[in-house]
């Protein structure tokens, strides 16, 4: 797959998961809805940040940091894009369910860290 056609897809998809966003946004009642109604919420959400992040990481790095390869700038970008939705999706999880604490976001950004450095220092073994 070339550059260019990575960057078309990734970009219809993350459009069609904004738009899956919005559409689960307008046509879902969270007051009445069951636990189908909040995996799509969150799931889309999540989908959409992906898609977002990871073009924005890609741009970013493959225009500040000229010497790196198209496909490691990828890479990078997808695997930092997917751990910070996560976080952003615990916590909105963890508001939603009143457990959200100082505590528990800093258990969760060192627990996300241990993993981001475990997967930088396992791909350069």
């Amino acid at each position: 797959m070339t550059l260019r056609s990575y960057l078309i897809i990734m970009l219809t998809t993350t459009l069609l998961c904004w738009a899956a966003f919005i559409f689960v946004l307008w046509n879902v009642n969270p007051e009445i809805t069951n636990w189908l109604g909040f995996l799509l919420f969150y799931l889309s959400l999540f989908l959409a940040m992906v898609g977002t992040g990871a073009l924005i990481g890609f741009v970013i790095r493959f225009v500040g940091l000229k010497h790196e390869l198209a496909f490691r700038s990828v890479r990078d970008a997808f695997r930092q894009s997917f751990l910070f939705s996560f976080l952003i999706i615990a916590v909105l999880f963890l508001l939603s369910k009143n457990l959200f604490s100082w505590l528990n976001l800093f258990l969760l950004v060192v627990g996300l860290s241990v993993l981001e450095f475990f997967l930088i220092s396992y791909r350069k073994a």
